[in-house]
């Protein structure tokens, strides 16, 4: 998911977003310490674009904070 779809969700769906990412990145780090993951690079991938989500979230909360 690019920075350009990211900035295109409304602040609940990057919530949603956050919340189905982080289910997956659990699921990936457990069957990858029960046996090897096909891709471990998912890993990574899946962890990197939690952080882009929750940074453009707290990029928002702050930029409507100033607004006020």
């Amino acid at each position: 998911m690019k920075k350009t779809e990211i900035a295109q969700l409304a602040p609940e769906g990057i919530r949603e977003k956050i919340a189905e990412e982080a289910a997956t990145l659990y699921k990936l780090k457990l069957n990858h310490a029960v046996s090897s993951v096909e891709n471990p690079m998912k890993i990574r991938s899946t962890r990197r674009l939690i952080a882009r989500l929750k940074t453009e979230l707290k990029n928002r909360e702050i930029k409507a904070a100033v607004k006020k």
